[in-house]
């Protein structure tokens, strides 16, 4: 984005705040970090909200901003193809609106628009993204903030032609132009540089253009170290300096949650498996199998037949045959989703023969024993991969050996795969409704991970009827279908069938907000519950309010409750509550735990929040913290659980109050008048927080905070116990808000927030 929007910014954030949309107005300034710290839940929440409210008030310019910051968070680190192409086309559409098109920061949808098509396919769409960028690119001054990144791109887009040596000479090119209007290039257009002199075949030259961009500012700060770590180990890995490429190569829990590196570490790792210092492992397999998957569902459709081809290399260098040939399927159906799959048979057809050529491990026993065996490995030692390939023989004729060998291959990424075996062994045969319960699960958990639904549903309307519904609920819940898992649960709880589908009924109807119903089906067979079980209920009932069954659950678990009737109000010690924030994020609030499932808010919270102090709050029991092992830190820990929902909203206001810190004495004073009248007061300014002093200027420490009132209270009660508690005070304090709502001394509070500068 353009420089000279940050000045706009700040003047709608005004805007917003004074035509009261505060949690908006905090969030506006938030959207690039949540974009790159990877804060992508708020995001997600708050770029669209954003959007559609600058639609409303009719300013372009915001909505573009927060479409744009929005769509950098998925194509960046996030690395989304093919499911943003649609978002980005429209973005671009956007920009070159009347209104929209003299924004300064316009151009910045060309360059998001040529990232979504290199994430969905680089070198398939790398001449409309030349095309695209060049007719940007050819007016466009490099004194202007777009040209670094619509830049970088198009070099980007000259190595995944093919075009290395013009890539090369373009981003050098840039980088002259860029300097003689006295501007230096990003970390991003140096590295760029770097990738087209490997690409090139120039790795010692790439080596130096990457530490030389070291110094240059980033466009996304955040990412640039471990980008640079992952380029600079390719590079290293390239020129044979092997020590030195697994030093600058970032951890995999470093890099697992940065798609945009994935492949670029792959190649690393591809290079650097053969030495001893990197561990080529079924672990190292199973996470590539994932990122392939993840790129499968983002449209990242080259990512995704990369890795393919990478992950079947380590997989052969591991005597994982079978994981190679199909790995080598996968990449060759994957092709027909490229526009440009030049060289990639060629690859493929390698990767089969390196797999037949390849030997496979021997068994560790005879047919016989193996799944003896298998049941008798040390869960931590044991290489499932391998287990995968010596099951193989028996798998699909032995049950035992086809449930292990099966379910090993679904937790090693390949669902389709054991789905494929248990079909023919059970659905193709006409076993399945003979079949075990635990089978038709088995089969069901990959069917479902295999995302076979209409396969599912075949095979389910084979079974008897309470299997048969049991089996659709599973697969409703894990599409997230509500009121289809509800209905298939219910008759799968007619029909006879166990906890399981009680479980699945209770699960969809607190999805539904039928939280009576959720907890009923769960009470009626109480003594057969887990404590979990037992604790969801409790959950479901007190959303409810019945609180017989809540008594009856806390019973089964042994937490006494005093009262035995009516509702659950009892002092259970302090909590924290985990809210949502209205920037997307959370808040964590002191509150008083009156019962299992319940929570009093303590603390007073702005206005325009969805709760405040006095509310009832209906949280998970679940502790979202360790209780700490130091028995000195036990003391202080207070204990944080998820909020669920407001059960009974207090009907407290808040009222903000800002101004010079009084005395010691008069703020303890001042804290005694609140707690006498229990009004809930918090003050969330730290030692940090200084106002002027109005004649000398010197900087006084300052207290502001908000107290929250009970509804039987009016505004000018409040205001006269302000006025009267305060007003010993040295240095004022000021109440401008609730001055404003009732009209009372507006002037007076206005000049206290001038004079001290609050």
């Amino acid at each position: 984005m353009d420089v000279d929007i940050w000045a706009w910014v700040g003047d709608t954030q005004q805007q917003l705040s004074e035509a009261g949309n505060v949690g908006l107005a905090m969030a506006l300034g938030d959207l690039p970090a949540q974009a790159y710290e990877g804060r992508y839940p708020q995001l997600d929440v708050m770029a669209p909200a954003i959007a559609q409210q600058a639609e409303t008030l009719e300013l372009p310019w915001l909505e573009f901003y927060a479409r744009y910051w929005h769509l950098v968070g998925r194509i960046g680190d996030r690395a989304q193809g093919a499911v943003a192409l649609d978002d980005a086309e429209q973005l671009l559409t956007f920009a070159q609106r009347e209104d929209v098109r003299e924004c300064p920061s316009a151009p910045a949808a060309v360059e998001a628009l040529a990232i979504a098509w290199a994430n969905t396919d680089g070198p398939g769409y790398a001449s409309r993204r030349l095309e695209t960028l060049g007719a940007f690119l050819e007016d466009l001054s490099p004194e202007r903030p777009a040209f670094t990144g619509l830049a970088t791109q198009y070099v980007a887009a000259l190595i995944d032609a093919g075009r290395a040596g013009e890539a090369v000479s373009y981003a050098e090119s840039a980088t002259e132009r860029l300097g003689t209007a006295g501007r230096a290039p990003s970390w991003e257009l140096g590295a760029e540089h770097a990738r087209a002199l490997l690409a090139a075949g120039r790795a010692d030259d790439a080596l130096t253009a990457l530490q030389a961009a070291a110094g240059h500012q980033p466009d996304d700060p955040v990412a640039k170290e471990h980008r640079d770590g992952v380029r600079r180990a390719l590079i290293l890995a390239t020129l044979g300096r092997v020590a030195e490429a697994v030093d600058a190569l970032p951890d995999l829990d470093v890099v697992g949650e940065h798609p945009r590196v994935f492949v670029e570490w792959s190649r690393a790792v591809g290079l650097l498996a053969s030495s001893s210092q990197i561990t080529n492992t079924w672990q190292l397999g199973r996470v590539l199998r994932q990122w392939i998957d993840y790129f499968g569902m983002m449209g990242g459709y080259r990512a995704r037949v990369e890795l393919a081809l990478i992950a079947g290399d380590l997989a052969v260098a591991r005597q994982g045959v079978w994981q190679a040939r199909l790995l080598a399927d996968l990449a060759e159906s994957g092709t027909a989703e490229l526009r440009d799959s030049e060289g990639l048979a060629e690859r493929v057809a390698a990767l089969r023969a390196a797999a037949e050529a390849a030997g496979e491990p021997e068994a560790p026993g005879a047919r016989e024993e193996l799944v003896g065996q298998f049941d008798a490995a040390d869960g931590f030692n044991a290489d499932p991969e391998k287990w995968v390939g010596w099951l193989a023989p028996l798998s699909g004729e032995d049950l035992e050996a086809t449930r292990r060998h099966t379910t090993t291959l679904g937790f090693l990424g390949y669902p389709a795969a054991g789905a494929d075996i248990y079909w023919r062994m059970l659905v193709d045969t006409g076993r399945i409704g003979e079949a075990e319960p635990d089978d038709v699960a088995y089969l069901t958990t990959l069917l479902v991970e295999a995302r076979q639904d209409e396969r599912l549903e075949q095979m389910a309307a084979l079974l008897p009827h309470a299997a048969q519904q049991v089996t659709l609920a599973r697969l409703h819940s894990a599409r997230e279908r509500w009121p289809e898992a509800l209905d298939a649960a219910e008759h799968a709880v007619a029909a006879g069938a166990g906890l399981d589908a009680r479980r699945l009924l209770s699960g969809a109807a607190q999805q539904l907000d039928q939280n009576a119903r959720a907890a009923e089906v769960l009470l009626e067979v109480i003594d057969e519950l887990s404590d979990e079980d037992v604790w969801r209920m409790i959950v479901m009932a007190t959303s409810a309010e019945d609180w017989d069954t809540v008594r009856k659950g806390a019973a089964r678990i042994g937490m006494p409750i005093k009262s035995k009737e009516g509702p659950i109000e009892e002092e259970m010690g302090l909590i924290r509550v985990i809210l949502p924030a209205p920037d997307g994020g959370q808040r964590q609030v002191l509150s008083i735990r009156t019962g299992p499932a319940t929570a009093r808010l303590a603390l007073p919270q702005p206005r325009g929040m969805d709760y405040n102090a006095g509310d009832l709050v209906v949280f998970d029991p679940q502790l979202l913290e360790p209780v700490p092992d130091d028995p000195q830190e036990q003391q202080n820990f207070v204990p944080p659980f998820a909020a669920v929902r407001i059960l009974r909203p207090g009907g407290y206001t808040s009222y903000f109050f800002d101004g010079a810190a009084p005395s010691e004495s008069d703020w303890t004073e001042f804290t005694e008048v609140m707690a006498e009248r229990g009004w809930p007061m918090w003050v969330y300014s730290d030692e940090n927080y200084k106002v002027t002093h109005p004649t000398s200027g010197e900087p006084l420490p300052g207290v502001f905070g908000w107290v929250a009132v009970p509804p039987d209270v009016t505004p000018e009660e409040v205001d006269a116990l302000l006025d009267d508690a305060t007003e010993r005070w040295v240095h004022p304090l000021a109440w401008l808000d609730l001055a404003r709502e009732i009209g009372v001394e507006v002037e007076r509070h206005e000049r206290i927030v001038k004079e001290y500068g609050l």
